[in-house]
């Protein structure tokens, strides 16, 4: 803080001392307008010493501390997100997110994959980057090589759990003079900036993948209209076919393994880190033009309905060279269908499983629902899963990972949430809210300890059964050993069905046929 009380004390007296400077030259003489510009500057030199001369501390205390320094408020929104806004030549870094770091740098910036680097150089030519040119400077001293300013990240958007950071790549952000450009010579330069981010850490989990990697990616570049290149840290070749739809729409260019790949990538602006706002959402308040759940969900419109074309022309020609085998009466069967409201039942496999899921579709069925029965794998095409999910009245699923394709739902649907014995914060703060934000009807389904398995492995009166709080408050290890790994649910028809009517009478408007009150 040295430098701001520095800063304050020279601001007042360069403003008292010019005020004097004024206040005696009009006393003295008659004052023309050359005088009175030359005293103005003067008055303005006095006023802007301190920016000129420390303007390195300062943006080191801007990006600590928020939006403090004078000297930049009129040039920043002062509710804008820390670092919105720096000048060429600066590395600034906002580690004020409990969930990332996200650091962003200006000016001639260079990667660099051996060294896990990314380089930021002073000077610049005309072209936007040093030129090729001897690294002695004129007084002889080699001063290319000080450092003016050394950041390091990990980024990922789980900074709050140390565990899994450990695993994560770490990158150098180094600040250098000028002329050290030549010991890194572009390879490739590029015309538009650079998002740096890692697939490491949880990815292979359906919602890790959506919350900390693709949904904070939408947030951080959306705003560039695909005018940007992604280098991805803890590369990951089939997450980048598995998400290739939603990339393409996200950026016009080719994906990059930064580590992978040897040459040095030039560029005038980049992003390391990205933003992350809450679970499974986008907060409006938070984006530059008010973005929402709601536009993201429609950019998954826009990067799967291509392929569900393609999807939707294969089956309609296979049906045209079946047409013959089809009864004449059949036509008016599927009519009859398409006006059913469509249930999809997502449903797991070993823990967490439904057990009577059999009985589940005959009651959904008996109540007027069509419904689907969706068993992704890990190597299910998205597209497939959005088609099936878009075209739904409703949602049923026990709380885990597939959840999260909640997300292919349209606003306005009704989602129903299976809510085994542990799970209840987990299944509200991951699933319930985020999906009231899309516009989805919500509805949870606490399960009674007797439509869990853990009743016939625990004594009734057990806390287990009758505290699961006590269990789950002492640590993460305890909620995934007892309540997520070893819980199947078998659903009391009766109870649940009560769920189904309400979800019926929320699409049609209409009560079903059959109720089982």
């Amino acid at each position: 803080m040295v430098h701001h009380h520095r800063y304050n004390l020279l601001k007042k007296g360069g403003d008292e001392e010019a005020g004097t400077l004024l206040f005696l030259y009009y006393r003295r003489r008659r004052p023309n307008l050359l005088s009175v510009l030359f005293l103005s500057l003067l008055s303005c030199t006095f006023i802007l010493a301190p920016h000129l001369f420390s303007a390195s501390s300062s943006l080191s205390h801007l990006c600590s501390f928020g939006v403090q320094n004078e000297g930049f408020v009129g040039n920043i929104d002062v509710n804008a997100p820390l670092c919105s806004s720096i000048p060429n030549g600066r590395i600034c870094c906002d580690r004020s997110h409990f969930r990332s770091d996200i650091c962003f740098m200006k000016g001639d910036v260079r990667t660099h994959s051996p060294s896990s680097s990314v380089f930021l150089y002073s000077s610049k030519g005309n072209n936007g980057f040093i030129s090729y040119v001897s690294s002695m400077i004129d007084d002889g001293e080699q001063e290319e090589h000080d450092e003016l300013q050394h950041e390091k990240i990990k980024p990922y958007t789980r900074k709050w759990e140390p565990s899994i950071m450990d695993t994560i790549d770490e990158l150098d952000l180094i600040s250098k003079r000028a002329n050290l450009g030549v010991h890194h010579p572009c390879d490739v330069i590029h015309n538009v900036p650079a998002v740096i981010f890692s697939t490491g850490g949880y990815t292979g989990n359906l919602y890790h993948e959506f919350n900390d990697g693709i949904m904070p990616l939408y947030i951080t570049s959306q705003h560039f209209n695909k005018k940007v290149v992604f280098f991805i840290l803890d590369y990951r070749n089939w997450w980048v076919i598995k998400y290739g739809d939603i990339i393409s729409h996200l950026s016009d260019h080719p994906v990059i393994d930064f580590i992978g790949d040897n040459r040095t990538h030039c560029f005038t602006e980049a992003i390391i880190g990205l933003r992350i706002h809450d679970e499974l959402t986008v907060d409006s308040s938070l984006m530059r033009s008010n973005e929402s759940i709601v536009d993201f969900r429609n950019l998954l419109d826009r990067a799967y309905w291509p392929r569900i074309r393609g999807l939707i022309q294969e089956e309609e020609q296979e049906t045209v060279d079946k047409k013959m085998s089809i009864s004449p009466t059949s036509g008016s069967v599927f009519d009859y269908q398409a006006r059913k409201p469509k249930l999809v039942i997502l449903t797991r496999n070993g823990s967490r499983a439904i057990m009577n899921e059999n009985s589940l579709v005959k009651t959904s069925e008996e109540m007027g629902f069509q419904v689907q029965v969706l068993r992704p794998e890990r190597t299910t095409e998205l597209a497939k899963i959005y088609r099936s999910l878009n075209s739904s009245d409703v949602m049923i699923g026990v709380h885990g990972a597939a959840m999260t394709h909640f997300l292919f739902m349209k606003p306005g649907s009704v989602l129903i949430q299976v809510i085994p014995l542990g799970t209840e914060w987990a299944a509200e703060t991951y699933y319930g809210e985020p999906a009231r934000k899309l516009g989805l009807k919500y509805i949870g389904y606490k399960i009674k300890s007797r439509e869990s398995s853990l009743f016939d492995e625990y004594d009734k009166d057990d806390p287990v059964l009758r505290n699961p709080s006590s269990f789950t408050k002492k640590g993460w290890e305890y909620t995934k050993k007892i309540y997520l790994e070893d819980q199947t649910v078998r659903l009391e028809l009766r109870r649940f069905g009560k769920r189904l009517a309400r979800a019926y009478y929320c699409i049609t408007g209409i009560h079903p046929q059959s109720s089982l009150e």
